[in-house]
């Protein structure tokens, strides 16, 4: 994705993590963690176990910190989880944890139910985004017979569908193969709504305007991606270099 314009963030509305702290599984993730994001492209990078899905978690409202605040355009998703609908979506890398009914047309359909519309306005949503896609023809289709890319596609026009101001998305692109990875891509970078991108490829998110580094649950680097990623890139490559695995 190339982006020519200079990002200009005093007073946008975006997310703020304040002070949060978290543990999962018996372990502590998050410390206190601080992050103001008002850019409109933000990478999110690092080590497996480093705290990236949680973060993605408690974006999308999907969990809440032991302590501190997550609000997203003033919204704390956490517990305002009706307000959280229309303005935090995700897209998570397995597309069978987002998939829950055995339809096209029934998946898409139940978030703008959730979201007050009656079945008649729902139904004309679901046709209308299936025919911008140029899949009308799924309506009725069971999503068991799609393939994992098309999948993806379900969830992608699910969230777009509820019109969210944020898209979190968690390694979207895991597990597909190149032209459908980079026809998603190309689909989400022409996105209006602020990206936030958890992802193990440093490919993907060149151009971007903000990438954080995490590390055990803390901001290791924030900044310029060019720099991030470079100094991420040395870093594992020192680490993979050695023999030893203590690191794990």
């Amino acid at each position: 994705m190339t982006r020519t314009k200079a990002v200009q963030t005093m007073g946008i509305p975006g997310i703020e993590i304040n002070g949060v702290a978290l543990s999962h599984g018996g372990t502590r993730v998050f410390d206190g963690l601080t992050l103001d994001l008002r850019e409109d492209r933000v990478a999110v990078i690092g080590r497996n176990g480093a705290g990236k899905t949680q973060l993605a978690r408690l974006i999308s409202g999907l969990g809440a910190p032991d302590a501190g605040t997550v609000r997203v355009h003033g919204v704390d998703v956490a517990h305002d989880r009706k307000a959280a609908l229309s303005t935090v979506g995700i897209l998570f890398q397995n597309p069978d944890h987002q998939i829950i009914f055995p339809t096209v047309e029934e998946e898409l359909s139940f978030g703008l139910r959730n979201q007050g519309h009656d079945a008649a306005a729902a139904t004309r949503s679901v046709a209308s985004i299936l025919s911008r896609f140029g899949r009308s023809d799924w309506a009725a289709r069971p999503v068991i017979e799609l393939s994992q890319g098309q999948r993806h596609l379900v969830c992608l026009m699910a969230v777009l569908l509820m019109a969210p101001r944020v898209i979190v998305l968690d390694e979207p692109f895991a597990g597909l193969d190149m032209a459908t990875a980079l026809r998603l891509s190309r689909y989400l970078d022409a996105l209006d709504q602020q990206l936030v991108h958890i992802t193990h490829d440093l490919d993907a998110i060149a151009g971007y305007d903000r990438a954080i580094w995490l590390d055990a649950g803390a901001v290791r680097a924030d900044g310029a991606p060019d720099q991030v990623v470079a100094a991420y890139r040395a870093e594992m490559a020192a680490l993979g270099g050695s023999d030893a695995f203590t690191d794990l």
